[in-house]
């Protein structure tokens, strides 16, 4: 699952062009959407996120008015994601614009689709979904940049819960990566948290290996509060 497939994930009913306002403009400021880099045309970001093309138009031209994409016509035209200056990437942040209360009570709540998520897991997961797994983690301490190791950390995620196999559990869990992606687009940046988390992941592996589902939960909601701290610690820099 990449970190793209969840900006673009489809919106829910309430003001659905502010939706994809916050979230495109949350993805632009924290990372996850590149300086130059091209949108999906209108039709096509409709399709994926769920909304009518007036939706996405109305959300375009509000990102437009703010100076986060700027718009191009001709044969290679199209919506871009503008270079920011760094005052208002860091002003904008999403992890400025959320309070503390908001950050603990989402990682909280992450914590508990993940480990119920990881319980039954635990007891249904076959070898070849287990090979998956490992393949994703390997891939994720491979990366060496900040928003690859955010992306693979979120498929990471993502790959647990599908193992529950339930597509409610997934579904959730994708729910909340569209406003976990933008808050973990940093943390990344220290090699020493990147190597934290590829150990937790590989003790949640060998506990599903061992059978032992107890230590499988414990180790997961470990993960959660391990990115959940690092997100508030990151806030607090920000500010200092």
């Amino acid at each position: 699952m990449s970190a793209l497939r969840i900006i673009f994930a489809p919106i829910a009913q309430a003001t659905r062009s502010e939706q994809v306002v916050e979230r495109l403009g949350n993805a632009i400021i924290s990372g996850l959407l590149k300086s130059r880099q091209q949108l999906p045309n209108e039709a096509e970001l409709a399709r994926l996120m769920g909304v009518s093309p007036i939706t996405i138009r109305e959300a375009l031209n509000t990102l437009r008015s703010k100076g986060f994409i700027d718009t191009r016509r001709g044969r290679h035209g199209g919506s871009f994601i503008c270079e920011l200056p760094e005052h208002i990437r860091l002003s904008a942040h999403p992890l400025q614009q959320a309070s503390n209360e908001f950050i603990s009570d989402l990682g909280e709540f992450h914590a508990a689709v993940l480990s119920h998520s990881v319980y039954l897991a635990a007891q249904r997961t076959t070898q070849v979904e287990l090979d998956r797994l490992a393949l994703s983690i390997a891939q994720f301490a491979a990366a060496t940049t900040a928003d690859l190791r955010a992306q693979l950390d979120l498929r990471c995620l993502l790959a647990l819960c599908a193992l529950a196999q339930s597509a409610r559990l997934a579904t959730q869990e994708l729910s909340i990566q569209a406003e976990w992606a933008p808050l973990i687009a940093s943390l990344y940046q220290c090699d020493v948290f990147h190597r934290t988390i590829i150990q937790q992941y590989q003790q949640i592996f060998s506990s599903f290996q061992q059978g032992n589902e107890d230590n499988a939960v414990v180790q997961s909601k470990k993960i959660i509060a391990m990115l959940t701290d690092q997100m508030l610690r990151y806030k607090l820099s920000m500010t200092g």
